[in-house]
Order: structure tokens, then sequence, then C-alpha cells
């Protein structure tokens, strides 16, 4: 066997990434299946790649105490029956499935990685960290929206916030801005 023939045995590896509706958690995705899951013909791996979507919990206000008074007398709001907050669960748990099944479907020429997915629920910015945690992944994989400083002060960062409370590295894979936005 001649050393171009030599197979190299390389340390298995659990890379997490996070998903969500959005193009950006997709094409970070992509980037990860395309540069950080490439095998060559002289390494073999045994990498885990985890796909984790995070279910963002529905906040339910009533406008009725425990009793079934209202609260302020004041005020019109809504009580939403068993059949509403069912059918929100339902939403909610469709498009998770959906998302993980268009996650699969980037992964599915992946060979010699087993692919996992995972459904949490809660903020994502304490879910994913936990979930990172817990399994002791080698690497955070996520997207980014882009959004600037003011955005990002107003509606929070779930990539800047794991990016300082996970202990793996994490990458945060950035989407390019398209040709047309870049020509104006």
């Amino acid at each position: 066997m001649s050393a171009a023939d030599e197979v190299v045995e390389v340390k298995a590896r659990k890379i997490l990434v996070a998903v969500d509706e959005g193009e950006e958690s997709m094409y970070a995705l992509s980037w990860a299946v395309n540069n950080l899951l490439v095998s060559s013909n002289n390494t073999t791996t045994k990498d885990t790649l985890i796909l984790l979507y995070v279910k963002i919990p529905r906040v339910v206000y009533t406008t009725l105490d425990g009793t079934g008074r209202r609260m302020n007398p004041s005020t019109q709001g809504y009580l939403f029956s068993a059949d509403i907050l069912s059918s929100m669960e339902k939403y909610s748990n469709d498009v998770a499935q959906c998302v993980m099944e268009k996650s699969r479907r980037l992964c599915k020429d992946l060979q010699d990685v087993k692919v996992e997915t995972k459904i949490e629920n809660g903020d994502p910015r304490d879910a994913i960290c936990e979930v990172a945690e817990k399994l002791g992944v080698d690497v955070l994989v996520m997207g980014t929206h882009g959004y600037g400083m003011i955005k990002r002060a107003f509606l929070g960062s779930v990539s800047s916030h794991c990016a300082y409370k996970v202990k793996c590295p994490v990458l945060i894979v950035k989407r390019p801005k398209s040709s047309s936005a870049t020509r104006e």
C-alpha cells in the first residue's frame, strides 16, 4: 500500500447546527455540509451532525384571573379556547417538521455522517446553549441575520449570545449579500 492509499483515522466530531425558518440558517447548514463535512478518499470519520430546531413558546395572555373575573374591567381581551391553543400547537409542530425535512434534504448526500434531529422548546438563545453543553458538541454552527447595531440592541442576537455562553467553538456563518444588492 502506497502512502497515497493509506487511510487516516480522524476523530469523530459532533457538529451542532441550529436551524430555523430563515434562509440564513439554511445557508449556514449548507456551508457546514460543504466545508466541514467534506470527506476525502483517504480519511474516514464517523461524524455526527445534529440539526437543532427550537420552538418558541407562544405567549397567551388571558384577561381573566383565576376566579374568572376580568383583571381590568375596562380592557377588551380574548381568552383562547382549547381548540385554538391546540391549533396553535399543531401549527408550531408542523413548522418544526417542515424545517427539519428541509434540513435533512440538504444533508441527503452525506456519506459516513450520522444525521440526527432534535426539537426543543424555549428561548432559542438558552435552548441552543443548553443542548450544546448537554451533548458535548465539538462545534456549534449558526447563521446570522446580519442585523445592524440598533436592531441587534432591540431584538437581541441569538448567535452573539451563544458565542459568549457555550464552551465549544462557535462558527457563525454570514450569508453573502445578493448580487443585486451590491450593485445599488
